[in-house]
């Protein structure tokens, strides 16, 4: 097991970044390590690089306001880069900073993710990054802003504890975080219950839009950028669509998409188990775990559907469960 502040022993400027469009693993994972490591080597200077988080992440994790979303820094490297929640080739704008690092340092619990760093910490059967991180970490220098941070990242990948990721020791840890003092049911509900009126739209609209296929085991459903702009809603209003469609009865695998571009879709793959959808992303430069997964593809709505049906297809008839 890693011990962080050994792997970064004798550093001066040390950069952290996750995947683009970062959710709250990614971002609760940066964010709560850039607070340890600032608080256990004071003097030291830690940056963060994220995308623009969502209103309800920016809301609820510590230091959020510390964020450099321009990717800009005066340095020209830092002594160690810490890649977090996903492999080298997702950092997006982080990707130069990261690759100029003194030392490169990777962890991740993505399967698909073979390591990126000089020094790697995959462990694909974790919950969460978030549960890695913790891991890595000395108990004297937790605190109440830390253990927050963490905790978000963790109910976001279990679907609060839901998925069948979660594990005793994903439990452990939630229970020793708790034991810090924050409001763990206001950040259940804010993170990942709570949604704005346009979130709310957006989704009666994915789910009136969507349609079966493969005798119902499957449903996709789309949203265009014209449609999209007649609700004012960003991609960060996507988040959970996916999710919900998985849940119709009789579903195995579900497809949302989004438009980005003209001929491009932004796709999140679920599952209940039967397809490992992380097999699906991959065929798109994509990644993720076998029951939740997505990638960006430049095609058209209909041809991307039928280049992933056969796919589906093929694992529901041999029986597989993930």
């Amino acid at each position: 097991m890693m011990n962080i502040l050994e792997e970064v022993r004798g550093c001066q400027t040390i950069g952290i970044s996750g995947h683009i469009r970062p959710d709250g693993d990614c971002a609760g994972s940066c964010l709560g390590m850039a607070l340890y490591l600032q608080k256990a080597m004071p003097g030291v200077r830690v940056d963060v690089f994220l995308e623009n988080l969502s209103d309800a992440l920016t809301k609820n994790l510590a230091g959020a306001e510390e964020i450099r979303h321009n990717y800009v820094t005066d340095l020209d490297h830092y002594d160690a880069f810490l890649c977090l929640d996903c492999e080298k080739e997702r950092l997006g704008d982080a990707l130069d900073l990261f690759m100029k690092a003194g030392k490169k340092i990777n962890i991740d619990h993505h399967r698909t993710n073979s390591g990126s760093g000089d020094v790697n910490y995959i462990v694909p059967t974790a919950s969460s990054t978030c549960e890695l991180v913790y891991n890595t970490m000395q108990e004297e220098y937790l605190d109440e802003r830390i253990a927050r941070n963490l905790y978000i990242g963790m109910v976001t990948d279990t679907g609060v504890f839901m998925y069948s990721n979660t594990g005793r020791r994903t439990m452990e840890i939630a229970g020793r975080l708790m034991e810090f003092g924050f409001d763990f049911s206001a950040i259940v509900r804010e993170v990942f219950y709570e949604k704005t009126y346009v979130q709310q739209q957006i989704l009666g609209r994915a789910l009136l839009e969507s349609i079966r296929f493969l005798d119902g085991r499957c449903i996709v459903s789309m949203l265009d950028r014209k449609t999209m702009r007649f609700y004012q809603a960003t991609s960060s209003d996507m988040d959970g669509i996916a999710s919900e469609l998985v849940h119709t009865d009789g579903v195995c695998c579900a497809i949302f998409m989004y438009e980005t571009e003209p001929m491009t879709y932004k796709v999140s793959l679920r599952s209940t188990g039967e397809v490992d959808v992380s097999k699906l992303a991959v065929l798109y430069g994509g990644g993720g775990h076998a029951r939740a997964a997505g990638c960006t593809c430049r095609a058209s709505y209909h041809d991307i559907i039928n280049n992933l049906s056969p796919h589906i297809e093929e694992q529901l008839n041999a029986g597989v469960h993930v």
